[in-house]
This record gives C-alpha cells, structure tokens and sequence, in this order.
C-alpha cells in the first residue's frame, strides 16, 4: 500500500467545449483514465490516522457558496432518523457551522461530518444524504454538498490570452491531490486519490464517475470527451495503477463519502 509522489508525467487532452466555441477544456487523462475508486469500507484509512472510520469526512464539508449550502440544507430536512444518525444534533445544533476562518461548513459531530453515519448503524455507514438519493432513486450528486459530489475530480477555470487580443476561458478537468486541500493537505495521514489500493477499480474515472463529468463539464463536453478518448488513447498511466489489483465494485450496504 503506497501513495505516489505528487509530482509525475501527465497526458493532457484539450478541445473546444462544444456547447460552447469560446471555451476550452483541459482533461487530464492520466487521471481520468485511471483505476482510481472510492474504498470507504473496503481498505480506506480515512485521511487522519485516528479516525480511519471517517473517510474525508473528518473536517466536515465546506460550501461552495450559498446556493450549495442551501440546497444542503433542503435534502438534509428529507432525512428521518432511519437514515441519519445525527438527526438529533442537527435539528438541535443547526447543520450549518463556522471554521476557524469564519467561512461556513456542515458540523462536526463525534469527531466528524455530521452527516456521515458511524459503522455499525443500522441505516447504513457512510454519508446519510447519499442513502438518501439512492433510496430515492437519485443520484448523489443532486443530494451533497459540492465538494463532496466532486472529490476527488477537480474543476479550475483559467483565462488564456492570445497575443492577437484572443481572450479564452480554459475548464482544467483534473485529479483532487493533496494539494487542493490548502497548505494542510499536506499534514493528511493518507490520501486516496493517489493510494494504490485504491486504484482497483475495474473500470476508468471517466466511466464510472460519469454523472460526475457530466454535472463539472455539460453532457455535450463530456460525449467529446469519451469520443477523443476513444480516437487517442488512454496517455500516459496513473503511477498508482501499477500497485492496484481489480476488485469488486462497494456492495450496496457501504456507502462512501464519495460516489
């Protein structure tokens, strides 16, 4: 069980955003074409050593504005105590909470994301407001809040000038390292996305996270995507493909943080 390195050769794929001519994007298929997956409950270590149970979701989730933190809150009112359970310090303490920058997140409750049920609970371990879509026939991502949904792919957006006066927003599709949590991402126990045991998935990033593409790039961008793939090739590999082994896909039971 190894993480790689931070730093290593990366294929990049860049074309026009079809639903739109004056937009490009950037994808990293080094790691879109990896076997990268979500191992919570199957050999993840959760990012702090003493709390392996808790997945990324030891911090709590940061919103990504007020529209996020809303619609988080509306899904979080769905939620009885058969699926949730910290139903109780939510509607006690409120969901919304302060960090020490002042900037808004869910709760910690028990040492982690209020909304993360501990093992053991009979509605299931893992991210409540994810049981919630899937017993509603949802996809996660409509339910969470951003940055859980996304992690760990990460959406920038760069401005390009040309020297002819030529201005072009640049959507860089990539992998979340370490280095996407701020300065403390570097202090994390153990990280996922380049874990080798979690580069086991049967299937590449951009199938199985497609409804995740999809909702970072546009349904158009993201058929261009899977069609170049297609013509060029998967690049140059993910280094933590090489320690991984194909397993079996989560059982319905275990619920990751992440999709």
């Amino acid at each position: 069980m190894t993480e790689v390195a931070l730093e290593f050769p990366r294929s990049w794929l860049e074309f026009v955003d079809p639903a739109e001519p004056t937009r490009l994007f950037r994808c990293d298929t080094t790691w879109l074409t990896s076997r990268w997956m979500c191992i919570f409950g199957q050999g993840c270590r959760g990012i702090y050593a003493d709390s392996p149970t808790s997945g990324c979701c030891t911090l709590g989730a940061h919103f990504a504005d007020d529209d996020d933190r809303d619609r988080t809150i509306r899904w979080a009112a769905h939620l009885d105590g058969a699926l949730w359970a910290h139903r109780s310090a939510g509607l006690r303490e409120g969901i919304v909470a302060l960090d020490a920058d002042g900037d808004e997140q869910t709760r910690v409750v028990d040492g982690a994301c209020l909304f993360l049920n501990p093992p053991g609970f009979a509605g299931g371990a893992g991210c409540a407001l994810h049981h919630l879509a899937l017993a509603r026939g949802l996809d996660p991502q409509q339910t969470k809040p951003d940055v859980c949904w996304q992690l760990p792919v990460r959406r920038d957006f760069e401005q390009r000038s040309w020297p002819d006066g030529t201005d072009v927003e640049v959507v860089v599709i990539t992998e979340y390292d370490r280095r996407g949590w701020g300065p403390g991402g570097h202090d994390l126990d153990w990280y996922c996305s380049g874990a080798t045991e979690a580069h086991v998935a049967t299937e590449p990033v951009y199938v199985t996270e497609r409804v995740t593409l999809v909702a970072l790039m546009g349904e158009p961008g993201y058929d261009e995507l899977v069609r170049l793939l297609a013509q060029v090739g998967p690049g140059l590999a993910h280094p933590a493909d090489a320690g991984g082994q194909p397993v079996a896909a989560p059982s319905s039971g275990v619920v990751g943080p992440t999709p």
